[in-house]
């Protein structure tokens, strides 16, 4: 899961295994795997960033207990 700001500065988590695509047009558009789009303030790097630290975290779970946590 990531946490993400809309247009309105709202913050808002989400199960960063939907998301199918990221455009910046110049606002960035998310698509997820249902073909919902949200629009959000996070630029398409700060995302990849935040998705990269997430399944990080998920992999060093599996890693240590060997098994997930």
């Amino acid at each position: 899961m990531i946490k993400l700001t809309r247009m309105d500065e709202r913050e808002f988590v989400l199960n960063a295994d939907l998301i199918e695509e990221v455009q910046e047009t110049p606002d960035t558009v998310i698509t997820l795997t249902n073909g919902k789009k949200l629009l959000v303030k996070d630029s398409a790097d700060d995302i990849i960033n935040k998705v990269i630290v997430y399944r990080r975290k998920i992999v060093a779970g599996i890693s240590r207990t060997g098994e997930r946590s």
